[in-house]
């Protein structure tokens, strides 16, 4: 399920597009503040975000600028603002789209599933690979070397959390956030038996030291 960031300081609008976005099969998330909206984006980031212009704290604009500093999720800006330098603007600074206020729910929803369907055309095949290791998504099997092994929810989330990331260090607590956020309900301790597991699966298909342990910082594949 695609994760749609909402932000949006109106809450009736805010509470609008959420209904709207339930209803059409996507997972809603509201920033917990406006003032960390970049960090928390940083730290588990969605699959796209709804973005307005006029906000408390800063402009959409200015966290337009932030977030693609370090990513290259979809924006599409929602907004009142409709003049021809605002929408130039938006481009300029990284947005992918721009649909002004009051908006038509049909539009919206087309432009949403077409910028979805683009960006992540790759996941439409559900398999991710890294170093000859291939895990995938739509029957929970990690292979390689045409061994495969099945995983179980926690594990495959686990895991697309950590390919997603390849080469770089994960922190714990991110990956358990992760999980969290995808009501899966797992805590630390329950994050270091799912990881001992995997390492286990990982070792009968001959893959071996394929998720390293980095002393107080994370995991690393």
């Amino acid at each position: 399920m695609y994760q749609i960031m909402v932000i949006e300081d109106d809450p009736v609008i805010q509470e609008e597009l959420s209904v709207l976005l339930r209803s059409n099969g996507y997972e809603i998330i509201l920033p917990k503040d406006f003032f960390n909206i970049i960090s928390e984006i940083r730290k588990s980031p969605p699959h796209l975000l709804l973005l307005d212009i006029n906000l408390p704290v800063q402009d959409g604009f200015k966290i337009c600028s932030g977030i693609r500093t370090f990513s290259n999720v979809p924006i599409i800006f929602v907004t009142s603002r409709n003049t021809d330098m605002d929408e130039l603007n938006s481009i300029m600074l990284g947005g992918d789209d721009f649909i002004t206020k009051p908006y038509n729910t049909s539009i919206l929803l087309a432009r949403i599933a077409s910028l979805l369907k683009r960006t992540y055309a790759s996941e439409h095949a559900e398999v991710l690979t890294y170093q000859e290791v291939i895990l995938h998504l739509e029957n929970s099997k990690i292979e390689y070397h045409r061994n495969s092994v099945e995983l179980t929810k926690n594990e495959l989330k686990i895991m697309v959390f950590l390919f997603r990331n390849a080469g770089k260090i994960v922190p714990r607590a991110d990956l358990v956030d992760y999980l969290w956020d995808s009501q899966l309900y797992v805590d630390d301790n329950a994050l270091s038996v799912n990881i001992t597991r995997i390492r286990e699966k990982l070792k009968s298909i001959g893959v071996k030291d394929f998720i390293q342990t980095k002393h107080r910082q994370g995991y690393l594949i």
